[in-house]
């Protein structure tokens, strides 16, 4: 849950690792490092907070070193300091680390090296690393890292560095690591492309277990047991652009204003006319395995379980399968039977979510198949499942999910009708009539942004509100449950979302006055009972902010505040019904003076336990 990035080539190293930690800090952190190799020595600097503060020790501080790493970090072991960030040095200061991930046998290393007259200095889990590196060292770097590998249990993405040796070694277990090829002797590596994408278009994803070693003469990537391994180079097509914010103050506001262009980008090519079906390049899947999957399960966390769940109404609507939607974390707490007749699909923006990997590992362990629903190419998710859906909406910087959040969905859309058509549940004319529905989103959304105004002013009524409820009925609910998200992700506001027919079952309890009450209504076959469920609020006084389309006048006459959406078919109305409320929790958290696009406490990729 940090970030990493190291440098080695002919260019000065730090302005480099410091606009690549800068590039990495919107995946949320609490103290940040950076350690030079200066003329065999290593100089490191490390500052509580953020990298402003560490700025202002390197304030005119010129150097020649052209090898440098740097972090920032997110707390798992010791509370934020500056003698806990990283990077973390051995005890003869010679051997400098930074380190995402959680070494899960630290206390016995701790005590061992204890016993051999070592001196912690933090309260990390990664300081054991570093004073075990140093243990190991007989004279040469590259077999004392892997030495020091060999005696670690737990996950690392990890970047090492020495005074006596001018190369770098990184090493992969369950977190990233990602090198990017500058040329021959100059690299660059970094736990996001993002900190990558500026210098080259050429990178590596390392696997796990993986070390490699960058130096003047080149790169040699290996595994524990020293044995060669070959990686393909890979070419990633984000433009700078892509990850700047450009005219917007924040990457959530322009990643809102995104999404009509991301989803014209992921329809695009996706559908086979002629023979009335989406298509998809990388489900990689035989029809016939497909044709008799008796079961779906979903594994995600966050805003992609809120996706999983909108999914389960597509996939049993379309394609006639049973599904369970998990929470990747307690899926791996239960005592579930697979096999080859169900089908896991594990969704993730960052394909490094850990929980989801390790959810999907375990299925794939029972013979299920698999496929991910991902953003980021060549993620850990993407390369491990039988296929890929990839959302191609591009880079999403901002922690609250948005884009990201609407490809999900429209793709499990699309896969849903795919399955349809294959399993012989969806009628070519059905599934040319419901593509045409999807095809007409990008436009529907690009209207809806320009009522931005009218939003602003509900959310200047409600920035003080302590409290919101969501609610919504069947498809909605999802919507419900991702508004009420956004808003407290953003705001800090407590918000909770509910079924509307669950809240005669307790919530209604919390309804006075001075509560909000949204309602994601629809024109359909629940509309009847949400206006009960909106009168029922009435009674008690409660404030309804509701989200309608034009022509139900019925909820507008019962509503205090309303918001407009345009009119599409049920199954798509999440991805027009969210938007707006994405609008309301950023203009609500902006009036209120939140750090929009880092949240306190929160990352953007969840890469521990």
């Amino acid at each position: 849950m940090c970030g990493i990035v190291g440098y080695i080539g002919k260019k000065a190293a730090l302005p480099i690792v410091i606009n690549g930690i800068s590039r990495l800090d919107y995946r949320g952190y609490d103290s940040v490092g950076i350690t030079l190799l200066e003329e065999n020595k290593l100089s490191t600097f490390k500052a509580k907070g953020k990298i402003d503060n560490l700025q202002k020790k390197l304030d005119q501080k010129t150097s020649k070193a052209s090898v440098g790493i740097g972090h920032t970090r997110w707390a798992t072991h010791g509370k934020p300091s500056v003698k806990n960030a990283h990077p973390h040095l051995s005890q003869n200061r010679e051997i400098a680390i930074v380190h995402n991930g959680i070494i899960e046998n630290h206390q016995t290393l701790r005590a061992f090296l204890t016993g051999k007259g070592y001196v912690f200095r933090s309260e990390t889990d990664t300081e054991s690393v570093a004073h075990l590196v140093e243990y190991c060292y007989h004279g040469n770097l590259e077999e004392a890292v892997v030495s020091a590998l060999k005696e670690i249990q737990g996950t690392y993405g990890l970047c090492i560095l020495s005074a006596k040796e001018r190369e770098l070694i990184v090493a992969r277990r369950g977190s990233p690591i990602i090198i990017g090829i500058i040329h021959t002797g100059e690299y660059i590596v970094a736990s996001d492309l993002t900190a990558i994408s500026e210098h080259t278009n050429n990178i590596i994803y390392l696997s796990d277990n993986d070390v490699a070693v960058l130096n003047e003469t080149g790169y040699r990537i290996f595994n524990l047991k020293e044995e060669k391994i070959s990686r393909k180079v890979e070419k990633i097509s984000w433009s700078l652009s892509a990850i700047e914010k450009g005219s917007f103050k924040h990457f959530m506001h322009k990643e809102i204003f995104e999404q009509p262009d991301a989803l014209k980008r992921l329809l695009a090519g996706k559908y086979d006319a002629k023979n009335s079906i989406p298509k998809f390049g990388g489900i990689n899947i035989k029809e016939l395995d497909l044709k008799n999957i008796q079961r779906v399960i979903i594994l995600a966390c966050g805003t992609s379980w809120h996706a999983g769940l909108v999914g389960e109404y597509y996939l049993e609507k379309y394609a006639g399968l049973q599904v369970e939607v998990e929470y990747a974390s307690e899926f791996l707490c239960k005592a579930e039977q697979l096999s080859y007749r169900d089908l896991v699909i594990a969704i993730s923006q960052s394909g490094e979510t850990m929980d989801t990997l390790l959810a999907l590992r375990k299925a794939v362990s029972q013979s299920a198949l698999s496929l991910g629903l991902i953003n980021s190419v060549g993620s850990t998710i993407a390369r491990e499942v039988d296929g890929g859906l990839y959302l191609h909406v591009g880079p999403e910087i901002g922690v609250a999910s948005t884009k990201a959040f609407t490809g999900q969905v429209l793709s499990l859309f699309l896969l849903s009708l795919y399955l349809g058509r294959v399993r012989g549940c969806l009628k070519a004319a059905e599934c040319d009539a419901l593509f045409k529905q999807a095809r007409a989103l990008p436009l529907l959304l690009k209207g809806q942004l320009k009522g931005e105004r009218a939003i602003i002013a509900i959310a200047r009524r409600f920035k003080r509100a302590p409290n919101f409820i969501f609610l919504g009925r069947g498809i909605h609910f999802p919507t419900a449950l991702e508004g009420a998200l956004k808003l407290k992700e953003l705001s800090y506001i407590h918000a909770e979302g509910y079924p509307a027919g669950e809240m005669k079952h307790g919530p209604i309890a919390l309804v006075d006055k001075k509560m909000p009450v949204v309602f994601v209504v629809k024109k359909d076959d629940g509309h009847s009972k949400i206006l009960s469920n909106i009168e029922e609020i009435r009674a008690r006084k409660g404030i309804i902010l509701s989200l309608i389309e034009e022509n139900d006048k019925d909820v507008r006459k019962k509503s205090d505040y309303v918001i407009k959406v345009p009119s599409t078919i049920p199954d798509l109305s999440p991805i027009v019904y969210i938007l707006p409320l994405q609008l309301l929790a950023y203009h609500i958290a902006r009036l209120r003076g939140c750090e929009i696009d880092k949240p306190r406490n929160l990352a953007k990729a969840v890469t521990v336990q």
